[in-house]
């Protein structure tokens, strides 16, 4: 279960002026899942409306209905192997999306999964929260507890060209967690629970 507070004290740090994320990238695709486009840049250098816009996108994810629309998976060790997504993911994780050949292979591979018959576009968000102790009378301390890395995705129709429209599915990965990274879980966002994207969930879950 996800604790809506955790998620909460994610997008505390999500403004435009003191912003957990630190860079962005993204793809948008055709309706059939072939690439049209990607780019890659730090957030920071972004204009203060584009930084709005964008972080809106993100905070989408964490906004969600906590355990109806963002629901928390535990991702199985058979979905962790070698050349997996996951390992994929720790990998774009770990190089701090700087490295623009594994987010081209994760697109290319993204595209194979979904072909929803419309243009949409992928972002990604790649961020570092120092994470705050808090005492035994749950005031915030100086000092931090441990820096929770994290990705965020969204997957959005294309309202426009290159322009994406409310996220419909995405996700927040490692989990937010007991204050903390969870890598064996992934936190799943669906903006209409009762119309799942079954053909995404099953490939980032299946064993």
């Amino acid at each position: 279960m996800i604790n809506r507070e955790d998620m909460l004290e994610l997008t505390r740090r999500m403004t435009p002026a003191r912003s957990s994320i630190g860079r962005i990238a993204g793809s948008y695709f055709d309706e059939e899942g072939y690439v049209d486009g990607t780019f890659n840049t730090n957030f920071l250098k972004l204009s203060t409306p584009e930084r709005t816009k964008n972080l809106n996108l993100a905070k989408t994810v964490l906004f969600a209905t906590t355990n109806e629309q963002l629901r928390e998976y535990r991702i199985p060790d058979s979905a962790r192997k070698p050349g997996g997504l996951w390992q994929l993911m720790n990998a774009i994780k770990r190089d701090g999306m700087k490295n623009d050949a594994s987010l081209d292979l994760f697109y290319e591979v993204f595209g194979e999964h979904f072909q929803p018959g419309y243009p949409y576009a992928v972002f990604l968000f790649h961020g570092r929260y120092d994470v705050p102790m808090k005492g035994t009378d749950k005031e915030w301390q100086e000092g931090s507890e441990e820096i929770y890395e994290y990705l965020i995705l969204t997957v959005s129709p294309l309202t426009g060209e290159y322009e994406p429209g409310e996220p419909e599915f995405g996700f927040l990965y490692p989990a937010f967690k007991e204050r903390g990274a969870a890598m064996n879980f992934v936190n799943i966002f669906e903006k209409n629970p009762a119309r799942v994207h079954r053909e995404l969930g099953a490939w980032m879950l299946q064993g």
